[in-house]
């Protein structure tokens, strides 16, 4: 992509690329033909698994009011109970006008670097199941593909544990016969 093709796109993508170009990132945003705002449209759109989405949830630290990024796969539930005791304190849920003010990004485009304030940031160690996934890019049709490992060396955030157990697939209920 060149100088030209980027000032085409949307300002929160040239953001990101120009934040991966400066880390040395190797692959740079593409545009979706459709909205990629939850993990399923994402995974949908890439013919991916939505587990290799890269999803991004900003959280309000309440004592500070900071924003606190958790990064994890797509098919996993946050455990706001071990965000809090990895960032030590209470968080509440962050609403649009809060994301936006923060990230510099609307909800559904939240890209896990390039922010307008750094937030305090945790990646799940569940999307080292995966060798690529994709996260946001600044925009609802903007994704980029990394390593899991990259996200670490990009955000300089730790790599932990902050999803509830997956459920187990129940098993279908015996007929007697």
């Amino acid at each position: 992509m060149c100088g030209a093709e980027l000032k085409n796109l949307p300002e929160g993508v040239q953001r990101v690329a120009a934040e991966l170009q400066r880390l040395g990132h190797p692959h740079l945003p593409q545009m979706l033909y459709d909205a990629a705002r939850t993990a399923q449209q994402a995974a949908d759109a890439l013919g991916i698994l939505v587990g290799q989405v890269a999803k991004s949830i900003i959280f309000r630290r309440k004592s500070d009011d900071v924003a606190v990024l958790v990064v994890t796969s797509g098919d996993r539930r946050v455990d706001e109970k071990k965000v809090e005791a990895h960032v030590g304190g209470k968080i509440g849920r962050a609403d649009a006008e809060f994301v936006k003010s923060r990230t510099g990004f609307s909800i559904g485009g939240v890209s896990p670097v390039a922010h307008a304030t750094p937030p305090v940031t945790l990646i799940d160690q569940d999307l080292l199941r995966f060798d690529v996934v994709w996260a946001a890019a600044g925009h609802p049709h903007g994704v980029f593909p990394l390593h899991p490992t990259d996200l670490q060396r990009l955000t300089g955030a730790p790599v932990v544990d902050v999803v509830q157990a997956p459920v187990a697939d129940t098993p279908a209920p015996q007929v007697a016969a």
